[in-house]
């Protein structure tokens, strides 16, 4: 069995629970104390990008070996001369080729580019109340550095203050809330994205965004997600809650209807419900119906004035990853995320999420294959955004590499949330007026924190770096959980400018699959990237028989 490493002593980390590929714990939570390095680098920022207690220590590499096939199987690769892709007035003397001078933005898009100034994008959050009650954080936190946000399904479906009339959409308050918070914060790089299911197509959500806000969002079509192969869930322990979603048209299991349900409840023995979505396309058969189904609703989506529109697919296998790369492309999406087995950010089936689809840098290998046979054939391949189990600055940095040229941006699902949890955390502490408005669930500040201080601009080493971009008297407004976004989202930029400066490449465009390598044969064999000692031989052999 192969088991991830728990505890780093070189950056100070350690897991709480169970160890991730991707670093993370596989159970995440909102009150953890610490200390992850994605709940670290929320903090300390780009100094997690160092060995901890310099002056005083030596550090080594512990990445001797490299089992089985995923992500960190991968090598980025280094050069030893050239400058590409250098921005601006930039030359390529010594004085210029420096990695902070390396540019993190991206854009993507098919007639209209959006701009984003870090290329990620969160997962999409959607009814899980983990995602309404850290909303400002992650929103106003995204809208800041200039990523990409996106509002998940069934939102307005969950809402109880949203009204309906005729099976239609025309009051959604969590919905605008979600909206409008982002918006009064960005600043023309990022997005707001709305993701569409089942329930939310019969529910009108795509005419009351459009009506209401136009194309200040981007809207995205659903096919599926890494985590589960079933639809969108969340669980309540209400059964007043559970008979409305009921009504709303919602598979609640089990169902509170039922009078030996209800006493199942009233006695203790049964304490929650879980809320189910509906299967897509259970009424076609085969990829012409899916096909002609799909761009139908494109048209239509067109027809009511989007200009911008995205899809989202899950593990699902190689027919269903081709149909998504094929339809996106002829339909002209604008972002095509592709979400691999691994990932996770809400309410899915353990066992599920443990065993079913494919795991992320397959799915992502092949997505590049496919994309590639577009492209030969002279397509316009959409831009593609690669999801699953991804968190740190190595992981955005090979995604890219793995998926170039198609590949625009790396979503994130739990390690942009894990700053939210820590900034509202550490502002109920040190405000407890606030705690209860914010969902803080500490008391005190503890040790893990005030190792860094006793306050916010002692504690987030990117608090001045916002203040400097919106003043002092509106940084009083921003929650801490977005200051600790902001303050990750520094570090990841960081460590990925330094990626890139040592692969000579200084404009994302440049990252290329030339830039990263096989640590082992299986991983060769299942990416077509070349094993580490096989890149560059041939020129090696040429350069010693000159």
């Amino acid at each position: 069995m192969l088991q991830w490493r728990k505890s780093n002593d070189v950056l100070g980390t350690a897991n709480r629970g169970n160890p991730s590929e991707s670093g993370l714990c596989t159970l995440c939570r909102a009150d953890c104390q610490g200390k992850c390095e994605n709940w670290m680098s929320s903090l300390k920022g780009r100094k997690m990008l160092y060995p901890r207690d310099f002056g005083t220590v030596t550090a080594g590499s512990s990445n001797t070996t490299h089992i089985g096939v995923n992500y960190n199987s991968l090598r980025i690769q280094g050069f030893n001369y050239g400058a590409y892709g250098l921005p601006g007035a930039l030359t390529n003397s010594a004085d210029d080729c420096i990695f902070p001078n390396v540019t993190t933005e991206t854009e993507f898009g098919a007639q209209v580019k959006t701009k984003v100034r870090v290329p990620i994008m969160t997962g999409a959050l959607g009814s899980t109340f983990i995602a309404a009650k850290y909303w400002d954080s992650f929103a106003i936190g995204a809208a800041l550095v200039g990523f990409p946000i996106v509002v998940g399904e069934n939102v307005v479906g969950v809402d109880k203050e949203s009204v309906l009339e005729n099976g239609k959409i025309i009051k959604a308050p969590e919905l605008d809330r979600r909206i409008q918070t982002y918006l009064n914060y960005y600043d023309g790089y990022g997005a707001i994205i709305v993701q569409m299911n089942v329930e939310d197509t019969r529910n009108g959500v795509a005419e009351y965004i459009i009506n209401k806000y136009g194309n200040d969002v981007i809207l995205e079509l659903k096919w599926g997600q890494g985590a589960k192969d079933i639809g969108g869930e969340i669980q309540v322990t209400s059964l007043d809650y559970a008979l409305f979603l009921k009504n709303r048209g919602y598979v609640v299991d089990p169902d509170p209807t039922k009078p030996e349900v209800q006493e199942a409840f009233k006695n203790g023995a049964l304490k929650s419900f879980a809320r189910h979505s509906r299967l897509g396309y259970t009424d076609l058969s085969n990829y012409d119906e899916v096909r002609a189904d799909f761009m139908k609703s494109v048209d239509y989506l067109r027809s009511l004035g989007y200009k911008r529109i995205s899809l989202k697919t899950g593990s699902y296998g190689m027919e269903a990853l081709a149909a998504s790369i094929k339809l996106a492309t002829d339909a002209q999406l604008d972002l095509l995320t592709i979400d691999g087995s691994g990932g996770g950010t809400g309410m899915s089936p353990w066992n599920m999420m443990e065993t079913w689809g494919v795991p992320s840098i397959l799915l992502h290998a092949k997505a590049y294959e496919y994309a590639s046979i577009l492209a030969a054939k002279g397509h316009k391949v959409v831009d593609m955004a690669f999801a699953g189990g991804l968190a740190r600055e190595d992981h955005i940095f090979k995604a890219l590499a793995l998926g170039a040229p198609f590949t625009k941006l790396v979503c994130m699902g739990r390690g942009v949330m894990i700053p939210a949890f820590v900034g509202a955390n550490i502002e109920g502490a040190l405000h407890p007026e606030r705690k209860d408005l914010l969902n803080g669930n500490w008391d005190s500040l503890p040790k893990t924190v005030l190792e860094h201080g006793s306050k916010a601009e002692e504690i987030f080493a990117g608090y001045y770096d916002i203040q400097n971009k919106i003043g002092a008297d509106a940084m009083k407004k921003i929650p801490y959980g977005a200051i600790a976004v902001w303050t990750l989202a520094d570090k990841l930029a960081g460590g990925l400018q330094q990626f890139m400066a040592g692969a000579r490449k200084f404009s994302l465009s440049q990252i290329a699959r030339t830039d990263i390598s096989s640590a082992n044969r299986e991983t060769e064999i299942e990416t077509g990237i070349p094993f580490i000692t096989d890149f560059q031989d041939e020129f090696a052999k040429k350069i010693l028989n000159s």
